[in-house]
């Protein structure tokens, strides 16, 4: 049941990332994929939707109200500008409090990052990887 002053669910739109990674040219794709996968199957409250031209992945939920530029809603969005690594951009990923050093930077806006050049780094970090948005979620959600 949603709380008083909730802001709704958001859907997912697995058909808009399919149709964008189908006609994506990136030469880690597969590394795209693969991340996808792991975030995807990390937990069933999370969705995905394209936001600022690259797979984005965020809580499906109810949530109480925030301020949108907060970024409580998403987890992770894909940074694909580089050709050598995908980086993943947490929006609010200081609030996890990462040790594993999947988590790189000190931004003041609360962003972390976490880069990615092959898909045996992706099986490699792969715990690493759902450990945090685990994290991120239980930060979110009081089950």
């Amino acid at each position: 049941m949603a709380k008083k002053n909730a802001v709704s669910t958001k859907e997912s739109r697995p058909d808009e990332v399919d149709a964008y990674l189908r006609a994506m040219d990136h030469p880690l794709k597969r590394v795209v994929e693969a991340l996808r996968a792991v975030i995807l199957s990390a937990d069933s409250r999370i969705g995905e939707e394209v936001k600022w031209n690259a797979p984005a992945f965020f809580y499906t939920g109810a949530m109480v109200e925030f301020d949108p530029k907060k970024h409580m809603r998403h987890l992770v969005v894909l940074n694909l500008f580089k050709k050598d690594s995908v980086r993943l951009v947490f929006p609010s990923g200081a609030r996890i409090g990462d040790t594993s050093g999947l988590l790189t930077g000190d931004y003041s806006d609360g962003r972390r990052l976490a880069q990615f050049s092959s898909t045996d780094e992706v099986r490699s970090r792969r715990s690493d990887l759902e450990r945090a948005i685990r994290q991120w979620l239980s930060t979110l959600v009081k089950d």
